[in-house]
């Protein structure tokens, strides 16, 4: 185990915003919110680490806004214009990619693509993203959903995200980070 964070403790290094806009915030329930309230906009939150190959896992949990939505975790975390991502979204779609120069790519695809292994509406998922090399493979609930070849980043953080499209309102619980040797 590299890291892991149950969000019970409110100083684990997490960001803590709390706007009109959104926030990023720990709840007195032991669990990490990210709420956002502009259209077309994607919030995330690092713990200030740096790993190079790593497994990510976490429990994420819709609670609020459009089933049109988007959230997951990043991986190589170098600042806010360079970073792996991987996504679902509320009504089944996932998606692997990266922000390299502040440009956004899907790497998995043109678009985001359907499973029924993602849960759909007010529903808990358990996501896992693997960064080993340049092999980037994306589960949810267990089940492989892809798995993509990139060079671009090497190490970095990793994180938390949470996005809209056209409705505002996207509202995701996180529970039981983990970051393992993969």
């Amino acid at each position: 185990m590299l890291f892991q964070d149950d969000f019970s403790n409110p100083d684990s290094g997490w960001d803590r915003v709390n706007v009109k806009d959104g926030m990023t915030d720990y709840t007195e329930n032991g669990t990490y919110r990210i709420l956002v309230n502009l259209p077309n906009t994607d919030v995330w939150s690092n713990p200030g680490l740096t790993f190079t190959d790593v497994r990510i896992e976490v429990d994420a949990t819709k609670v609020g806004g459009p089933d049109d939505n988007d959230f997951g975790v990043q991986c190589r975390y170098q600042d806010a214009d360079n970073f792996y991502f991987f996504i679902i979204s509320s009504d089944g779609y996932y998606a692997i990619g990266k922000v390299k120069n502040g440009e956004q790519t899907l790497l998995s695809g043109e678009s985001m693509d359907y499973s029924d292994a993602v849960l759909q509406g007010a529903a808990t998922n358990h996501l896992r993203a693997d960064c080993v090399g340049s092999y980037l493979a994306f589960y949810v609930n267990g089940t492989p959903l892809t798995t993509v070849e990139d060079s671009d980043f090497t190490q970095g953080d990793v994180g938390l995200m949470a996005g809209t499209f056209d409705t505002p309102g996207t509202d995701i619980l996180f529970d039981n980070f983990t970051v393992l040797q993969p």
